[in-house]
């Protein structure tokens, strides 16, 4: 529980929370008006909006209805984009409103729209105003919101060294509220999933620390972020992490500040003789990093490249790779191969792949992890 008295939750434990209620209310017929609308706290970069494109993965692989996210930052706005601009009318004898882009959503039954309201408590009082008669009430003057639609809102606190206006008590006791806090292993397992760079993943699976600087003050313009990490990430994914990682330093200290960067470079240059995951798959000798957080790095390498196969049907992994990655796995670790194995089996594909190569299916029997690993082939079975 948080100091505000409000539920402290991931940005994962909060889609399971909110996808868990959207999801009954909609096989269950309920309506969804009959809901509170969620308000999402917490400090900047740590994936509140990341967690609205979340929520709409979760609803569509739990029901069979498409869902769509309007992402409006209301910071941007002003009364009038909300309210919309006013005309006269044909006989010219009174104002009509014209409708808002935001309205303008599908109604249709297979379909569920999410209006996700960022940056709500650093909008001016009269935006905000508007926008909390938009999730209340549903509506801004004649502009009503179809029923298939839900609204969420999201800001930052008042003691994050951002803009924030206070929540009036009134509006906040018509409302739920969850306070979103960092948390590195719920972060990793999205970011494997989601093509994170392994040398941020690796370093950060080094130093928890790093990866969210909550002391940041309203002087410091770059520190460490989930956001910002993604953006270190970006950059190496697309400039390549093969040359002189310190020749990227300005470019990484400007995403997460300086101390952080030089953190990073310097575990970055410590690692730099990692055997090349390609190899590893297609069954060539190559070497065996010793150090532990080495090996961490390593292992979201080979998750991450796997995944990155399977995406593409006429490049998939075939059996006789997954087992050259077996046989290369054996010499790790017992925890760190288990954790392999878990990050490899969370894709259907590829468990389906994995339970056909004696060497894994030995290590389970061995280690007595078969009830374990059979339970999640059989529920990935179940999704299908």
């Amino acid at each position: 529980m948080s100091e505000n008295n409000i539920p402290e939750v991931t940005v994962s434990g909060l889609v399971k929370e909110l996808g868990e209620m959207y999801t009954k209310a909609i096989q269950g017929g309920w309506p969804l008006t009959m809901l509170p609308a969620p308000f999402v706290w917490g400090p900047p970069g740590v994936g509140k909006s990341d967690g609205a494109k979340q929520l709409k993965a979760y609803i569509e692989r739990h029901t069979s209805k498409k869902v769509v996210v309007t992402d409006v930052r209301l910071l941007l706005f002003s009364p009038i984009d909300l309210r919309g601009i006013p005309v006269a009318n044909q006989e010219k004898t009174f104002a009509e409103w014209l409708k808002p882009k935001i309205f303008d959503m599908d109604s249709s039954e297979d379909v569920i729209n999410i209006l996700f309201l960022d940056e709500l408590t650093a909008a001016p009082p009269a935006v905000q105003a508007a926008a909390y008669q938009l999730t209340l009430d549903r509506r801004i003057g004649e502009h009503e919101l179809p029923e298939n639609c839900l609204v969420i809102g999201a800001g930052n606190r008042t003691t994050d060294h951002s803009v924030a206006y206070r929540m009036p008590n009134a509006l906040a006791n018509r409302m739920q509220h969850y306070e979103v806090s960092p948390d590195f292993d719920s972060w990793s397992k999205w970011a494997m999933q989601n093509g994170v760079h392994p040398l941020v993943l690796g370093f950060l699976a080094f130093d928890n620390s790093k990866f969210y600087d909550s002391k940041a003050g309203a002087d410091r313009l770059a520190y460490p972020t989930p956001r910002s990490w993604m953006f270190v990430s970006n950059i190496l994914n697309i400039l390549g992490a093969k040359q002189d990682i310190s020749q990227l330093y300005t470019k990484i200290s400007s995403c997460v500040g300086a101390d952080a960067a030089l953190a990073f470079i310097a575990w970055c240059r410590n690692h730099e003789e990692l055997p090349d995951v390609r190899d590893i798959f297609s069954g060539k000798r190559t070497k065996f990093p010793l150090a532990m957080d080495a090996l961490y790095s390593l292992i979201m390498s080979m998750t991450a490249y796997a995944e990155s196969r399977e995406k593409i049907k006429e490049n998939e992994l075939t059996v006789t790779e997954l087992e050259n990655m077996v046989i290369y796995a054996s010499r790790f670790p017992a925890d760190y191969r288990a954790c392999l194995y878990q990050s490899l089996s969370r894709k259907r594909s590829i468990m389906d792949k994995l339970m056909k190569v004696p060497g894994f299916r030995q290590w389970l029997k061995e280690f007595e992890f078969i009830d374990q690993f059979m339970l999640m082939h059989n529920a990935h079975i179940a999704e299908v």
